[in-house]
C-alpha cells in the first residue's frame, strides 16, 4: 500500500522560501516519475514540478524560475525548493507519482503566502 506524507508547509510572508518534503512508503521512489502538486481552494489540483526516473525535470510556469524539484533516493524521499513566494503560491501541496496518480493522495501540506 502506498503512503505518502507531505511536510515543511507553513505561514511565509510574499518573497519567502520554503523547503517540502515527501516521504513514501510501500514504494521505492526511484522507480517512479514523481511529482508536486497544489490545490488552491475553489480550483482544481494542478501540476507544480516533477521529476522523470532519469532526473529530467518538469515545471509549470507559474513556477519556472522559482521552484525546484529534487529526490533523494537514499531517503526514498522527494523536496521542492520554493523561492520567491507569492501569494498566488497558497495551497496544499501533494506530491504523486507523475503524469498518474498512484490512486491515492496523502493529507497534503499547506502553504500560505500572506503579509
Amino acid at each position: 500500500q502506498v503512503q505518502l506524507a507531505e511536510s515543511g508547509g507553513d505561514l511565509v510572508q510574499p518573497g519567502g522560501s520554503l523547503r517540502l518534503s515527501c516521504t513514501a512508503s510501500g514504494i521505492i521512489v526511484s522507480m517512479y516519475a514523481m511529482g508536486w502538486y497544489r490545490q488552491a481552494p475553489g480550483k482544481q489540483r494542478e501540476l507544480v514540478a516533477a521529476v522523470t526516473r532519469i532526473g529530467t525535470t518538469v515545471s509549470a510556469d507559474s513556477v519556472k524560475g522559482r521552484f525546484t524539484i529534487s529526490r533523494d533516493n537514499a531517503k526514498n524521499s522527494l523536496y521542492l525548493q520554493m523561492n520567491s513566494l507569492k501569494p498566488e503560491d497558497t495551497a496544499v501541496y501533494y506530491c504523486n507519482s507523475y503524469p498518474h496518480d498512484f490512486g491515492s493522495w496523502g493529507q497534503g501540506t499547506q502553504v500560505t503566502v500572506s503579509s
